[in-house]
């Protein structure tokens, strides 16, 4: 084989544990920001709280989800068991409501869409405003709330596995 002059485009991969934190740049370019003082000091505030986060990883996560608020003003994140996830302020979660969304739907599939929206308000609470933005942020970010459904509904399998089985051994 003859070696070719090849130009090869740099592959950003996964770079070792340094310290208490892994470095992650897979599109990423490097970028130098400056925080007002203040600023930084809450950024240090929250960095002493979420210790597995670096600086880097930190400031993307909040400035992600400061463009996420600001794209979708009825959203917001809260962390949790499950992890960190979208909800409606002063609300449920998001992956709730498109659950309560495809469950009246597959519940009675002839349904017109604002019916089905009237059924989720009425049976939920939620105002209609906020299931309308529920479903926005859904449809920009469908991979994120269908893994945190996904995973509750499998968690609540497990539940109900458990509790048939404790079930059977009472004898009830």
């Amino acid at each position: 084989m003859s070696q070719r002059n090849v130009v090869r485009a740099p592959i950003l991969l996964a770079v070792a544990p340094t310290l208490a934190y892994n470095v992650y740049m897979v599109t990423a370019a490097p970028s130098s920001v400056r925080f007002e003082p203040r600023v930084l000091q809450r950024l240090t505030a929250f960095l002493a709280v979420h210790r597995d986060m670096s600086l880097s990883s930190a400031t993307s996560r909040l400035v992600d989800e400061a463009l996420r608020s600001h794209e979708h003003p009825l959203i917001t994140f809260k962390d949790g068991p499950a992890g960190r996830r979208a909800r409606l302020v002063g609300g449920p979660d998001v992956w709730e409501v498109i659950g309560a969304v495809r469950s009246v739907r597959e519940d009675d599939p002839v349904l017109a869409a604002d019916e089905v929206l009237m059924v989720v308000a009425e049976t939920t609470g939620v105002p209609m405003p906020f299931l309308r933005a529920a479903l926005a942020y859904w449809g920009d970010y469908p991979e994120e709330v269908d893994a945190f459904l996904a995973r509750a509904q499998a968690e609540a399998v497990r539940a109900q596995a458990s509790w048939a089985r404790q079930q059977e051994l009472l004898g009830r």
